[in-house]
């Protein structure tokens, strides 16, 4: 009997101590495993964190291109635009000597042939100028308006509504909706009293 109880122990511990082993390896494996795991969880997290912040450096960056762009092509048409505005300016005296002229010839009968010539050449010049974007203001019969008149002063008159253009002196443009010179004008007042 003694035989056989040294055959049962030793079956019976290496049974016991042999599964013992392997769970504490494995519990010790699987926390490796799983600290490793979170490990890499961490920093596959911070590398989400890393190209989401370029990306959106990146869409920034697209962004402002796109809008450097946009302000470029503005800056082009105004330029393509207003190039030609210091000309233009230059010469709008030439066009007020010509009304200047057909104004005065038209008091005087004896001139008829010479005010039908300025007519087409002020006629000529209006249709250049006009292909390059320049508008007369229309101003006489109108309500003033300070950004497109300027008053050189008041007149009483209460035939019209008051602070309304009664007199043109000088006709003021503008350049594809753009004040290039301002009209001169008298404006009527009402009398006070």
């Amino acid at each position: 009997m003694s035989l056989s109880t040294p055959e049962e122990k030793p079956n019976v511990e290496p049974t016991t101590a042999a599964p013992e082993a392997p769970e504490a390896e494995l519990a010790a494996s699987e926390e490796c495993d799983h600290e490793a795991l979170l490990r890499q969880l961490a920093g596959k997290e911070q590398e989400i964190q890393e190209l989401q912040a370029k990306n959106d450096q990146l869409l920034r960056m697209v962004a402002d291109v796109e809008n450097f762009r946009k302000r470029l092509e503005k800056e082009r048409a105004d330029l393509r635009d207003f190039a030609n505005e210091a000309l233009l300016k230059e010469l709008l005296p030439v066009l007020d000597s010509l009304e200047l002229a057909l104004n005065h010839g038209r008091d005087q009968e004896a001139c008829a042939a010479l005010v039908a010539g300025v007519e087409n050449v002020l006629k000529g010049f209006r249709q250049a100028i006009g292909k390059f974007g320049v508008s007369p203001i229309e101003a006489l019969g109108e309500k003033f308006d300070p950004a497109f008149h300027n008053a050189v002063m008041q007149q009483e008159d209460s035939s019209v509504p008051d602070q309304t253009v009664i007199q043109e002196l000088q006709r003021g443009y503008l350049l594809k909706n753009r004040l290039l010179r301002p009209a001169m004008v008298v404006v009527a007042r009402h009398p006070q009293g």
